[in-house]
Order: C-alpha cells, then structure tokens, then sequence
C-alpha cells in the first residue's frame, strides 16, 4: 500500500483507521495452497477470529477457503457470509454442551478438546461426527498466551488420556472423522511442528474413520525487515511427503487441513493513527497518538512490536520516539524507536496491524472503535463505520434514581 494511498484514506475516514490489502490477503493465500501443493486433498480454514469483518470473510469464501471458528457467534457470522455449513468447523475451548449441541444443529464440523464434553455429547449425538483435539504436549509460540500445545495448557485432550479417549468413542461408539492439534502462534522451528505431527499421525492410527488431520496453525510472519518467519514453503514439502506417506499407511486418503488466520491477513493489515502531541521530557520524546491499547493490545498483551513508519515525512531524518497512547494507564507502543521526524498531526503507520487488532478492540475509556477500510482492485471500501455516542449508550438501560 502506498503511502500517497494511506494519507488519503486517513484524510477521507478520519483516524485512527485500520486499512486491509485485499490483493496481500489473496497473496498469501495462494502461497500456502502452493506450498502445499503435493498433497492431493488440502483444505484451509481461515481462522476467524484473526479479523472478523463481514466483508473479509466474504472475500475468503471467494478465495474457496473455509472458515475455523470458535464461538457460536463466529459461526453465524461465516453462515450470513456465505460459508456452506460443510465449510466451517467449530473449534471452542470450555463451552457448554448446549452451545456444541446448537453448533451441530447448524450441519458445521465439531471439535471437541476435552472427555466430559466428549462423552456427554457422544451419548446423546453419537451420529454426528466429531473431531477430536489432541493436547501433544509440545511447546511453540513466540509468547506463553499464546503457546497452547504444552503439558499445563487448558486447551486439548492430553495425549496421555488416550487410553480413555478411546474407552469413551467405544463405548458411546461415536463418528470420529477428524483428529486436531494446535501448538500455539509464532512457529518458529519447523522441526518441532514436525515432531508435534509425528504424536498426531501416532494418535491417529487409532481411529478407523478419518476424513482428514487438522495441524491447526500458528505460522510466524515477519514483523520487522530481517525479522524471522516461518518457512511456509520448507514445511509444506516436508509435511506434504510426510502425509502422503501417512495416507498410504492409513490406506486412506486423507484431507490435510490447517486453520491460519494470523498468516494471511497479520501483513495485510496496517493502522494509522495522528499524531495529537509531540512532548519533550528530560529523557524522552513521546510521540502521543490518537488511540490507545484500546485499539491496539497486541504490544501491551504480547509484548509484540509493530513496525511504526511515518507515512506523512517518510524521508525525514531519523530520530528517537517512545510511541504512546492517550489512554489513563501506560499504553506504549514502542519505546525509542527511530522513526523519520515527526510533527504534531503527522500520520503513523502501524504495521502488522491485520490480524488480532481490531477483533481485539474495546470501548475502554469510553473511547469509539475506529474504522475499517478494505483496498480492493484500487478502490477503498468502508467495511465498518466508526463508532458514535450513539454506539456506546446502545444496550445501556437507564434506570430512574
């Protein structure tokens, strides 16, 4: 995206705004089926949660991709965007019986990652197939919110339960068609996802009637120039020989399925905030912005950092800047960072800014949701209006004192 293309987007909706590259998201999109090209039965399910804009989704199921989600309103969601039941699979974490049971009910795939949940539902639906989410007990992910594969994670049935995993779907004699594993984000060593397989290819030998291993996620995508990422494309060749080897010891073959959110919207998505303060301390120049940890966790949360370019002086000289919010607590979104000089109402480029950002977003402070735009064929489309007054006393009862 340009940055001529972001200042007049900033100018016609107003900031701060979150700006999504359709033409990135079909990029990397294609970039995973091709890695995975050799395997004969591929599907992605884009994980929804990453970033759930309505017309996001619309332009995934274009793509032909499915849809993972974990909320039953995250299921709807995929529905009024277009997404065949046969096309999303359900993946939640500590929910009731009741909100699996309305899932099913809606003809989506079920998984299901612990034994209470799994017997009750087994007997009561034992026709209904179910997948099956498996704990290996491995560790990867750049942060521990955000590791959710290793020994103490509540995410997951333990790989050393499989005796009575295996006591259960006998004797409720359920359908398991599918067999999950989900390490965690930010998957830096392609040998340990590998290793996490072999447990789950292991796992798998146990049940008869597969239709497909989901390998879950977790791609790290660059977020800085020189920053590591996953090796999508050395991974796709190792794991594709793998499971085709699999699939003839199966003697099945199976669909090989992922569930990547961050992968393919994180890059396409940026922020841009205004600059409302430059303000000078003994120490530091604070660059105070026009949003806050409201708008923008991640770095608060993750401790991650988003690369910051100011779009409105990009060739001018380097200086050093702690980049905060104006939110009541600290809200730093970097701390001395070299950014090119910038002046009070200058437009900063938050970068990474596709995945987990807005769908992480909060009123707090009483503050508006920005905008949503998407750049599409050239053209940019407002996909969801900034919030108003109006918005934040919506649902509020007020009550006679």
């Amino acid at each position: 995206m340009k940055d001529s293309t972001l200042l007049q987007i900033a100018k016609d909706f107003g900031s701060p705004v979150y700006v999504y590259d359709a033409e990135k998201i079909e990029f990397q999109y294609k970039r995973l089926t091709k890695a995975f090209s050799k395997v004969k039965n591929l599907k992605l399910n884009y994980a929804v949660k990453a970033l759930s804009n309505i017309s996001v989704l619309r332009l995934f199921n274009k793509l032909g991709s499915g849809i993972d989600t974990v909320s039953i309103q995250e299921l709807r969601l995929g529905l009024k965007a277009g997404f065949k039941p046969e096309d999303i699979i359900f993946t939640p974490n500590g929910v009731s019986l009741e909100e699996i049971e309305e899932a099913a009910k809606l003809g989506v795939q079920i998984n299901i990652d612990n034994l209470s949940i799994l017997e009750q539902f087994g007997t009561k639906h034992p026709k209904v197939p179910v997948c099956i989410r498996i704990n290996p007990h491995v560790m990867a992910g750049g942060n521990t919110n955000i590791s959710v594969g290793h020994i103490d994670s509540k995410f997951g049935i333990s790989i050393h339960q499989i005796p009575l995993l295996l006591r259960i779907v006998e004797n409720t004699n359920m359908n398991i068609n599918g067999i999950h594993m989900h390490t965690g984000s930010d998957i830096l060593d392609i040998d340990v996802f590998l290793y996490a397989s072999e447990i789950l290819f292991d796992t798998a030998k146990n049940f008869k009637t597969l239709e497909f291993i989901d390998f879950g996620s977790g791609f790290k995508v660059p977020y800085k120039k020189g920053d590591i990422e996953t090796n999508i494309e050395e991974l796709g060749e190792k794991l594709s020989q793998r499971f085709n080897e699999f699939c003839k010891e199966y003697g099945k073959d199976l669909t090989l399925a992922f569930e990547p959110g961050k992968f393919l919207v994180s890059e396409a998505g940026v922020f841009l905030a205004k600059v409302n303060v430059v303000k000078q301390t003994t120490s530091t120049v604070f660059a105070q912005v026009d949003s806050g940890f409201n708008h923008l966790i991640r770095p608060m949360l993750y401790g991650s950092q988003h690369e910051i370019l100011n779009i409105s002086n990009p060739k001018g000289r380097e200086r050093f800047y702690s980049v905060v919010g104006y939110i009541c607590e600290t809200d730093t979104f970097a701390n001395n960072r070299r950014i090119s000089e910038i002046n009070e109402n200058d437009i900063l480029c938050f970068k990474n800014a596709g995945a987990y950002c807005y769908s992480m977003a909060s009123n707090y402070n009483s503050r508006y949701r920005p905008a949503e735009v998407l750049l599409y064929k050239g053209k940019a489309h407002l996909i969801r209006k900034r919030e108003t007054f109006d918005d934040i006393l919506n649902n509020q009862v007020e009550i006679v004192l």
